[in-house]
């Protein structure tokens, strides 16, 4: 059976990474699609783990070679999944998750339609303020410009399947859990899956 690949999105500072590092350490055949970026590490990051960074020069070869899945410029950084990677571990039967912003999120709805989309969302947008300040990784300006992006990103919630309000890590990592299995037990997949074949041969 062919694997699934989950979108998960919201805005920056609302815990969809810390969500996402639990459930690959806790479900085996998981795999987290690792994007392209154009922005600098932040402390703690390594390249190819957290993301591939890329220079401006590689991103733009990249994209006109068609090899991203989706792409976005985010806060004046380019951002893309790789398309082979994806595509591949589902041929596999590996479950993909994507960290991506709504924006990136919203381009693979249009192209690729079997995907499951998450929406994580802060309890409130005082909330969502405070997590990003106490992050300490942003510049006002840039501070200032997430907040207002994440308006506009919060608008966007109703385009996805399913929604997380991440106002306890615990919880919101066992319903996103609950939404992976789930997905993988539809009938509608199962159904194009050469086990339901074997399961009604000579029925």
């Amino acid at each position: 059976m062919k694997g699934t690949l989950f979108v998960v999105s919201g805005p920056s500072g609302v815990g969809k990474t810390s969500i996402i590092s639990s459930l690959l350490n806790k479900m085996d055949n998981l795999v987290f699609s690792v994007s392209c970026t154009t922005r600098p590490p932040r402390p703690g990051e390594v390249n190819g783990v957290d993301y591939f960074f890329i220079d401006k020069e590689t991103f733009v070869r990249m994209q006109h070679n068609q090899e991203f899945l989706e792409w976005a410029e985010v806060h004046g950084n380019l951002y893309g999944t790789p398309k082979g990677f994806v595509v591949d571990n589902i041929e596999k039967g590996k479950s993909i998750i994507l960290d991506i912003d709504v924006q990136g999120a919203l381009q693979v709805k249009k192209n690729f339609e079997e995907a499951v989309f998450i929406f994580v969302a802060p309890p409130s947008y005082e909330v969502l303020r405070e997590r990003l300040i106490k992050r300490g990784t942003e510049r006002p300006e840039s501070l200032m410009k997430r907040l207002e992006d994440a308006k506009w990103e919060l608008s966007k919630m109703v385009e996805f399947d399913y929604l997380i309000i991440n106002d306890d890590l615990e919880k919101s990592i066992m319903a996103m859990k609950s939404i992976i299995i789930a997905e993988s037990h539809k009938l509608s997949r199962v159904l194009k899956s050469e086990i339901i074949r074997k399961l009604f041969k000579g029925v």
